[in-house]
């Protein structure tokens, strides 16, 4: 039972993280079409610097979770099963998962740049990258799901 709800709340906080993952670069695209309105884009920069600081947050509980799903059974062998045994297909999921987290880190940094008087890409770029992390996940979506290797 320990696992249901640990894996219950990894997945909760992934999702929510991949949320902020998804409408970060949203905001950057609407900042870049504010169209010079100063109220309108300083308040994009706060919910931009907002969600960005709640998005780590929101990894870090999920980064817990699944490292106690991934490595748990060595300290709680009774409650937490290893589900990974010798199979590879997590290290494919982590790589994954370490390149989104990049991207994410990549947008806050896209975001803080902007914020400093910098330039941002154009909406056009900015929708386009917006679509990458989908990608990703499908990947990830895949690996746990099947287990190929």
């Amino acid at each position: 039972m320990v696992y249901l709800w640990v894996k219950t709340f990894h997945l909760l906080f992934v999702i929510a993280w991949m949320a902020a993952v998804f409408y970060l670069p949203r905001i950057l695209v609407n900042i870049a079409e504010a169209g010079g309105d100063a109220a309108v884009t300083a308040r994009l920069y706060l919910m931009g610097r907002r969600l960005y600081r709640f998005g780590h947050n929101l990894f870090g509980l999920a980064f817990l979770l699944g490292l106690a799903l991934w490595q748990g059974w060595r300290v709680f062998p009774g409650a937490l099963p290893n589900v990974v045994a010798s199979m590879h297909w997590i290290d494919a999921k982590l790589g994954l998962v370490a390149l989104l987290l990049a991207y994410f880190v990549w947008m806050g940094r896209v975001l803080k740049r902007g914020e400093k008087g910098g330039a941002l890409p154009s909406s056009r770029t900015l929708r386009v990258l917006n679509e990458l992390p989908v990608l990703v996940l499908l990947g990830v979506l895949y690996l746990v799901l099947a287990k190929p290797f």
